[in-house]
């Protein structure tokens, strides 16, 4: 009983060290190529910068602007990212346009997860050495099938719903 307690008393002192270290250790600005893939294959690729500075405000913010393209004016999405708890892993994407998102800091990746006019949007964004892991996977909120929902060798079967992944992007990102 004591291992399993000095377990997980290193377990939540090194989670709230990890913790600590988002997003501070991510700051920079980012580039490289965002590809854009379908169930044809890869339908498109451009250039991609994500800009994540520190600010000078209370809650503490930081910049995470994702400019598209080469128009850095016209391709550029101004958010920034506001922690909310860092002990808890929960974070804040504020679009400057009245859209306010959670995202939560999970073993090392912030994630996102919502819905736009009936699509579904699951983002990740993870530093993996010196490298910036960005996807988007999305699709119709809509299910395609629905299974379970029945009794099964005396076990009650809860309905699955499955959902289509019709997109993803991805971008590697290197600090400039």
């Amino acid at each position: 009983m004591k291992v399993i307690f000095y377990l997980l008393s290193f377990f939540s002192a090194f989670t709230a060290f990890s913790q600590k270290e988002f997003p501070a250790s991510w700051v920079g600005n980012w580039s490289g190529k965002l590809e854009i893939y379908t169930g044809t294959g890869k339908v498109q690729e451009l250039p991609m910068e994500l800009h994540i500075q520190p600010k000078d405000t209370l809650p503490i913010t930081y910049t995470y602007e994702i400019v598209y393209g080469e128009d850095k004016v016209t391709g550029a999405r101004p958010y920034e990212l506001v922690v909310v708890d860092a002990t808890k892993g929960l974070f804040m994407i504020d679009e400057k346009n009245s859209i306010k998102m959670e995202a939560y800091y999970l073993n090392g990746k912030l994630i996102q997860w919502f819905e736009v006019e009936g699509t579904l949007l699951f983002t990740t964004t993870e530093l993996i050495g010196e490298e910036l892991h960005w996807e988007i996977v999305s699709g119709s909120s809509t299910p395609v099938s629905t299974t379970g929902n029945q009794k099964f060798e005396a076990e009650e079967i809860p309905p699955v719903k499955t959902y289509p992944a019709s997109a993803m992007q991805r971008a590697v990102l290197r600090r400039k």
